[in-house]
């Protein structure tokens, strides 16, 4: 049986190589087969006593990139945004950490919203998706009333 002798440092090497590694299929220049990738950009939601306010960050997206659908009870929140790409003006890309590509979010909405009372409005790089809460079945109390007149007796 042969002995191996442990090296750490080897350990942390090898371990510093696959981070390399790790970190450049993330960070990869424009055009290393970003249009596979996918982001998925944060949000936040938000309830007051009369409707959620979906607030999702968009930076780098243009309006016209972004596309909201509403089907079934189903809010789908989706678009693109591009990879940069060199040009003479910009210089050439040394290194890149913002994410590109295509994303998707959905959200199932209660029961009961009104599609028609969906608004969206798009500023300095935010999406604010404002739905409105589904009208409640409030409880309604029947009044008895005192019944002045004979019952009504057929035939």
């Amino acid at each position: 049986m042969a002995l191996i002798r442990w090296e750490p440092a080897r350990e942390i090497d090898s371990l510093q190589t696959e981070m390399n590694r790790l970190f450049s299929s993330f960070l990869a220049p424009p055009g290393a087969d970003q249009t596979a990738r996918r982001w998925t950009p944060p949000m936040d939601l938000l309830q007051t006593d009369k409707h959620y306010l979906l607030k999702v960050d968009l930076p780098g997206v243009p309006r016209d990139a972004v596309s909201i659908e509403l089907d079934h009870g189903q809010l789908t929140i989706s678009g693109e945004r591009r990879p940069h790409t060199d040009s003479p003006d910009d210089g050439t890309m040394l290194r890149s950490e913002r994410a590109a590509g295509q994303f998707a979010r959905t959200l199932t909405l209660p029961d009961g919203v009104d599609g028609e009372a969906v608004s969206a409005a798009f500023v300095d790089g935010v999406l604010e998706v404002r739905i409105p809460k589904p009208e409640q079945a409030v409880p309604r109390k029947i009044q008895i009333t005192a019944g002045d007149s004979a019952p009504l007796v057929e035939g």
